[in-house]
């Protein structure tokens, strides 16, 4: 099973804001999920970012792979070097 921490969009139409989520790489971008660790929301003056830092490096130092962007992200938030 490959999992995936990645944004699942939430939010309005032109309004979006994103859940950080650990995911199986087969469910679709907004389907099942294992577990949510965190949010980020774009539309805010500055970017609004929450990631639960223990959980995201549980689950990478159990294999999952971040996406490219919530790689950033992690890095912003102090998660991941």
């Amino acid at each position: 099973m490959a999992v995936k921490i990645r944004l699942r969009r939430m939010g309005a139409k032109k309004a979006p804001f994103y859940r950080v989520v650990v995911a199986d790489s087969r469910y679709p971008r907004d389907g099942r999920f294992i577990e949510e660790i965190g949010y980020y929301d774009p539309m805010k003056n500055p970017k609004d970012i929450k990631i639960d830092n223990e959980k995201a490096q549980k689950w990478i130092a159990n294999g999952a792979q971040p996406t490219e962007t919530v790689k950033a992200l992690l890095k912003k938030s102090g998660a991941i070097e």
